[in-house]
Protein backbone atom coordinates (compact mmCIF):
# COMPACT_ATOMS: atom_id res chain seq x y z
CA UNK A 1 0.00 0.00 0.00
CA UNK A 2 1.31 3.53 -0.85
CA UNK A 3 1.37 6.02 1.69
CA UNK A 4 2.01 9.59 0.72
CA UNK A 5 3.76 11.70 3.27
CA UNK A 6 2.18 14.77 4.44
CA UNK A 7 3.96 17.90 2.89
CA UNK A 8 4.19 20.85 4.41
CA UNK A 9 2.78 23.44 2.14
CA UNK A 10 4.07 26.59 3.94
CA UNK A 11 7.85 25.43 3.78
CA UNK A 12 7.24 24.54 0.08
CA UNK A 13 5.29 27.12 -1.48
CA UNK A 14 8.39 29.72 0.38
CA UNK A 15 11.14 28.33 -1.14
CA UNK A 16 9.35 28.07 -4.79
CA UNK A 17 8.22 31.70 -4.90
CA UNK A 18 11.31 33.01 -3.87
CA UNK A 19 13.44 30.76 -6.19
CA UNK A 20 11.30 31.94 -9.21
CA UNK A 21 11.24 35.38 -8.14
CA UNK A 22 15.02 35.22 -7.78
CA UNK A 23 15.36 33.56 -11.11
CA UNK A 24 12.80 35.62 -12.73
CA UNK A 25 14.58 39.21 -11.39
CA UNK A 26 17.84 38.48 -11.71
CA UNK A 27 19.44 37.71 -8.23
CA UNK A 28 22.77 38.77 -7.48
CA UNK A 29 23.21 35.28 -5.29
CA UNK A 30 21.67 32.08 -5.38
CA UNK A 31 18.56 31.52 -2.66
CA UNK A 32 18.60 35.92 -1.91
CA UNK A 33 14.94 36.45 -2.72
CA UNK A 34 15.45 39.76 -0.40
CA UNK A 35 18.87 40.92 -2.12
CA UNK A 36 17.63 40.24 -5.91
CA UNK A 37 18.55 43.07 -8.23
CA UNK A 38 16.72 43.89 -11.31
CA UNK A 39 18.99 43.64 -14.42
CA UNK A 40 22.38 42.23 -14.18
CA UNK A 41 23.92 45.64 -14.96
CA UNK A 42 23.34 47.09 -11.78
CA UNK A 43 24.67 43.79 -9.61
CA UNK A 44 27.85 44.29 -11.07
CA UNK A 45 27.64 48.03 -10.40
CA UNK A 46 26.53 47.47 -6.90
CA UNK A 47 29.67 45.27 -6.07
CA UNK A 48 31.93 47.42 -7.69
CA UNK A 49 30.85 50.09 -5.21
CA UNK A 50 31.14 47.87 -2.47
CA UNK A 51 34.70 47.08 -3.32
CA UNK A 52 35.21 50.94 -3.34
CA UNK A 53 34.05 51.54 -0.39
CA UNK A 54 35.60 48.44 1.14
CA UNK A 55 39.43 49.88 -0.56
CA UNK A 56 38.66 53.48 1.23
CA UNK A 57 37.32 51.78 4.89
CA UNK A 58 40.96 50.01 4.41
CA UNK A 59 43.20 53.15 3.21
CA UNK A 60 41.78 55.07 6.05
CA UNK A 61 42.19 52.56 8.80
CA UNK A 62 45.57 52.37 7.30
CA UNK A 63 46.24 56.21 7.82
CA UNK A 64 46.54 56.08 3.97
CA UNK A 65 43.53 58.46 3.45
CA UNK A 66 44.45 60.72 0.05
CA UNK A 67 45.57 64.68 1.15
CA UNK A 68 43.16 66.59 0.02
CA UNK A 69 44.77 70.12 -1.60
CA UNK A 70 45.85 72.25 0.98
CA UNK A 71 45.88 76.32 1.01
CA UNK A 72 49.60 76.64 1.72
CA UNK A 73 49.67 80.82 2.26
CA UNK A 74 51.09 81.87 5.85
CA UNK A 75 53.00 84.53 7.38
CA UNK A 76 56.12 84.35 8.13
CA UNK A 77 58.77 86.23 10.14
CA UNK A 78 58.35 90.13 10.00
CA UNK A 79 54.93 89.39 8.18
CA UNK A 80 56.61 88.26 5.26
CA UNK A 81 54.50 85.81 2.90
CA UNK A 82 55.29 82.34 3.49
CA UNK A 83 54.63 78.81 2.79
CA UNK A 84 52.97 76.46 4.96
CA UNK A 85 54.51 72.70 5.33
CA UNK A 86 52.30 69.52 5.12
CA UNK A 87 52.78 69.56 9.56
CA UNK A 88 50.30 72.84 9.41
CA UNK A 89 52.65 74.65 11.83
CA UNK A 90 55.74 75.17 10.17
CA UNK A 91 55.72 78.64 7.75
CA UNK A 92 59.01 79.05 5.95
CA UNK A 93 59.75 82.24 3.99
CA UNK A 94 58.72 82.63 0.12
CA UNK A 95 62.67 82.16 -0.60
CA UNK A 96 63.58 79.37 1.25
CA UNK A 97 60.99 77.27 -1.36
CA UNK A 98 62.85 76.00 -4.34
CA UNK A 99 65.95 76.70 -2.82
CA UNK A 100 67.45 73.02 -2.45
CA UNK A 101 67.42 72.98 0.73
CA UNK A 102 64.36 70.81 2.51
CA UNK A 103 62.96 73.38 5.18
CA UNK A 104 60.24 71.57 5.71
CA UNK A 105 60.27 67.63 7.50
CA UNK A 106 58.98 66.16 4.78
CA UNK A 107 60.35 68.14 1.83
CA UNK A 108 57.84 69.32 0.49
CA UNK A 109 58.97 72.62 -0.12
CA UNK A 110 61.22 71.25 -2.70
CA UNK A 111 59.17 69.20 -4.82
CA UNK A 112 58.98 68.63 -8.38
CA UNK A 113 55.37 69.41 -9.02
CA UNK A 114 56.30 72.74 -7.32
CA UNK A 115 59.82 73.67 -8.33
CA UNK A 116 59.77 72.20 -11.86
CA UNK A 117 58.58 75.28 -14.12
CA UNK A 118 59.62 78.11 -12.17
CA UNK A 119 58.26 80.57 -11.62
CA UNK A 120 54.96 79.43 -13.53
CA UNK A 121 54.78 76.23 -11.19
CA UNK A 122 54.74 78.64 -7.88
CA UNK A 123 51.57 80.20 -6.14
CA UNK A 124 50.94 83.40 -7.62
CA UNK A 125 50.91 84.70 -3.61
CA UNK A 126 54.88 83.37 -3.61
CA UNK A 127 56.14 85.29 -6.74
CA UNK A 128 56.64 89.15 -7.44
CA UNK A 129 57.08 89.89 -11.07
CA UNK A 130 59.54 92.65 -11.79
CA UNK A 131 58.96 95.88 -13.91
CA UNK A 132 61.14 94.02 -16.75
CA UNK A 133 58.76 90.94 -17.65
CA UNK A 134 61.62 88.85 -17.87
CA UNK A 135 62.79 88.74 -14.05
CA UNK A 136 60.84 88.10 -10.78
CA UNK A 137 61.79 87.76 -7.29
CA UNK A 138 60.10 85.88 -4.05
CA UNK A 139 57.31 87.79 -2.39
CA UNK A 140 59.62 88.24 0.70
CA UNK A 141 61.59 90.16 -1.18
CA UNK A 142 59.61 92.67 -2.40
CA UNK A 143 60.18 95.86 0.22
CA UNK A 144 63.05 94.25 1.68
CA UNK A 145 65.39 97.37 0.80
CA UNK A 146 67.54 95.18 -1.12
CA UNK A 147 67.55 95.75 -5.50
CA UNK A 148 66.43 92.49 -5.91
CA UNK A 149 64.83 93.00 -9.44
CA UNK A 150 67.71 94.88 -10.68
CA UNK A 151 65.79 98.11 -11.35
CA UNK A 152 64.74 98.73 -7.67
CA UNK A 153 60.94 97.95 -9.26
CA UNK A 154 60.24 96.04 -6.27
CA UNK A 155 61.41 98.72 -3.84
CA UNK A 156 60.02 102.21 -5.27
CA UNK A 157 57.93 100.89 -7.56
CA UNK A 158 54.34 101.18 -8.03
CA UNK A 159 53.21 97.59 -7.49
CA UNK A 160 55.64 96.97 -4.52
CA UNK A 161 53.46 99.16 -2.95
CA UNK A 162 56.42 99.30 -0.34
CA UNK A 163 55.60 101.61 3.16
CA UNK A 164 57.98 104.27 3.82
CA UNK A 165 61.77 103.42 5.46
CA UNK A 166 62.06 102.32 8.81
CA UNK A 167 63.94 104.05 12.28
CA UNK A 168 66.44 101.69 11.12
CA UNK A 169 66.81 103.26 7.52
CA UNK A 170 68.49 106.09 6.55
CA UNK A 171 66.71 107.50 3.08
CA UNK A 172 68.40 108.83 -0.09
CA UNK A 173 67.00 108.50 -3.26
CA UNK A 174 68.37 107.24 -5.72
CA UNK A 175 71.11 104.77 -3.96
CA UNK A 176 73.95 102.72 -5.30
CA UNK A 177 74.41 99.24 -5.90
CA UNK A 178 72.13 96.69 -4.03
CA UNK A 179 69.76 99.59 -1.75
CA UNK A 180 67.26 101.31 -3.80
CA UNK A 181 66.03 104.11 -1.76
CA UNK A 182 67.06 103.38 2.11
CA UNK A 183 70.20 102.49 3.41
CA UNK A 184 70.40 100.60 6.34
CA UNK A 185 71.65 103.06 9.28
CA UNK A 186 74.37 100.75 10.28
CA UNK A 187 76.04 101.47 6.94
CA UNK A 188 76.39 104.81 8.03
CA UNK A 189 79.30 107.06 7.61
CA UNK A 190 81.53 103.43 6.79
CA UNK A 191 83.28 105.61 4.45
CA UNK A 192 81.85 103.74 1.54
CA UNK A 193 79.62 106.00 -0.56
CA UNK A 194 75.89 104.48 -0.97
CA UNK A 195 73.72 107.26 -1.57
CA UNK A 196 74.31 109.21 -4.79
CA UNK A 197 74.42 112.64 -2.67
CA UNK A 198 76.76 111.34 -0.21
CA UNK A 199 74.21 111.92 2.61
CA UNK A 200 75.25 109.09 4.47
CA UNK A 201 78.33 109.90 5.14
CA UNK A 202 77.80 113.10 5.71
CA UNK A 203 74.10 113.56 7.68
CA UNK A 204 73.25 110.17 8.63
CA UNK A 205 73.93 109.24 12.26
CA UNK A 206 74.02 105.90 12.86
Amino acid sequence: MNRTHPQRNGDVATFDSAKSFSEEQGCCRPRCAHLCCPPRQACIVLLFLAAVVAIVGLAIALGLQPRALVDRFCVASHNWTGFLCDDRLTCIQASQVCDRTANCRNGEDEQEKLCGDLPRSLPEYLVFHCSNPEYWVYADQRCNGMNDCGDCSDEMGSLAACPPCGPSWWTCSPVHYEYCSCVPRALCQDRVQHCVSWSDEYLCRP
